[in-house]
């Protein structure tokens, strides 16, 4: 008779992280207290023998004989979420929504689930975050009927996957992984074994019985995705939904997908009815620009198959700091301070001894390259006080000589500075063939110099008093 065998561990709740030893703060991610004991079974049969005889091993399969009729895109008719999804959830696969607290997580899946039952098929809603009363009130206020959408309040994932086999719903919402628990393990939920266990038990009983399994996660303060870090390799698809939660506008943008793209994006508006698909967010984004104003630029940007122009700014003080402030919001700071050695070093720009502050409107985040070109303007044009023409779009990626480098999609960004009126885009030079286009003269300058003087409009007012710059002629 075998002895069974354990030996004690202890695992951060946070990262996952395992010691041999209790520490009080975690090594690889710092925190403090996150540190607890577990038990692992050294119990395994690895007899090749002993295994191959057993009733449970899984047959093995040929690839042409595998089935993939009941492998079906569910269309939720949420234009902006169906984008980012590919064609809607898929029948078997396990997705997660991620997001801040009260950016919408709960109001967009229980719209999505309320599509899909007006088309007459079932769907469950099972949640341990809160009650069957506060979902029936939000229901009402999104205008959703409730009719074949069930209800059920707990996280235990066992009685919830009793009910996907009873019930038999296309699609399964879980809000939210965190609050889930497996009645077999003695950890709380939300720990690391708890998330881990529940997402696992739950995709294996979603693909037994072709159901769409949904889950709802939090993200910690940096942005990442509460939990472990194998929570994004055992689900199929993570979404993650950012934006400015003072402000109405939501970004869904996919970023892993065994399905369908990981580079869509979706933008919604929030109002009282719920979250509303903009088909045209670039007017959005724009909506609100103050033309002819120092330190504004636009940029064109692609996310997925959609071409965006979004509005840049920047404001360039005089800082009595002994290290100047640099706030970046939307886009990356290492590429502001690439930008900013840049212009110091190839354009003269005083700007060691100055603040500078960058924002994107709207909360959009860039994550492109190709956005460079128009923060580079709007620092420039702060810089010496001078707008940049409004009826010029930016696109360009710059080099650490001051070069612009090719960026891909030159000509859908383009064809986008045209269908919003732009008269002139700047595009590199370094950039092929784009093919002819009547309403937009494309610019083509080869490095950041020759694009800040065309692009700046000359000013009867002149550089603000304090700062003497002059941009270099040649």
């Amino acid at each position: 008779m075998m002895v069974k065998k354990s030996k004690t561990l202890y695992q951060c709740s946070e990262c996952g992280h395992k010691t041999f030893k209790w520490v009080g703060k975690c090594s690889q991610c710092k925190e403090w207290n996150t540190v607890e004991q577990t038990n692992v079974n050294l119990n395994h049969r690895n007899d090749i023998d002993s295994v191959a005889n057993q009733s449970t091993v899984e047959p093995i399969v040929e690839l042409n004989d595998v089935s993939t009729e009941k492998t079906a895109y569910i269309a939720t008719g949420i234009k902006e979420f169906d984008r980012v999804m590919g064609g809607g959830f898929v029948a078997g696969s396990t997705t997660l929504v991620a997001g801040d607290p009260g950016i919408g997580k709960s109001t967009l899946l229980l719209q999505a689930v309320a599509a899909i039952a007006k088309t007459g098929q079932k769907v469950l809603y099972a949640t341990g975050e809160e009650g069957l009363e506060q979902i029936h009130l939000r229901a009402s206020r999104l205008g959703i009927s409730g009719e074949r959408i069930f209800a059920l309040g707990t996280g235990n994932v066992v009685e919830i996957a009793a009910h996907m086999v009873q019930a038999e719903p296309v699609v399964v919402i879980v809000d939210s992984i965190q609050t889930a628990n497996h009645p077999d393990l003695d950890s709380s939920p939300g720990t690391i074994s708890q998330i881990r266990e529940c997402t696992s038990f739950l995709s294996y009983h979603a693909r037994a019985n072709h159901v769409a399994l949904v889950l709802s996660g939090h993200v910690t303060k940096d942005g990442s995705i509460a939990g472990p870090r194998v929570l994004e390799h055992q689900v199929d698809a993570v979404l993650q939904i950012s934006g400015d939660t003072s402000g109405p506008l939501r970004m869904l943008q996919g970023v892993k997908n065994r399905y369908g793209p990981t580079d869509e994006l979706g933008v919604f508006e929030m109002r009282e009815e719920g979250l509303y698909g903009i088909s045209d967010p670039s007017q959005v984004f724009m909506n609100h620009r103050v033309k002819e104003a120092s330190g504004s630029a636009i940029a064109i940007i692609v996310e997925g198959t959609r071409s965006l122009a979004v509005e840049i700014q920047a404001l360039v003080t005089a800082s009595s700091l002994s290290s100047p402030r640099r706030v970046a919001n939307g886009v990356d700071l290492s590429r502001v301070h690439l930008i900013v050695a840049v212009l110091e070093k190839h354009m003269k720009l005083p700007l060691t001894n100055h603040d500078l502050l960058i924002n994107v409107i709207g909360g959009f985040e860039i994550k492109e390259p190709s956005a460079d070109l128009a923060i580079a303007l709007a620092i420039a044009s702060s810089m010496t006080d001078r707008p940049v023409i409004s009826t010029i779009a930016a696109a360009g990626e710059i080099g650490l000589a001051g070069e612009l480098r090719s960026i891909p999609g030159a000509d859908r960004r383009i064809f986008e500075a045209a269908r919003l009126g732009f008269e002139n885009c700047l595009i590199p030079s370094a950039v092929g063939d784009t093919g002819n286009n009547d309403t937009v003269k494309v610019c083509r300058p080869s490095n950041v110099l020759e694009a800040v003087r065309f692009a700046l409009k000359a000013s009867s007012i002149g550089v603000k008093p304090e700062i003497k710059v002059e941009i270099p002629s040649g």
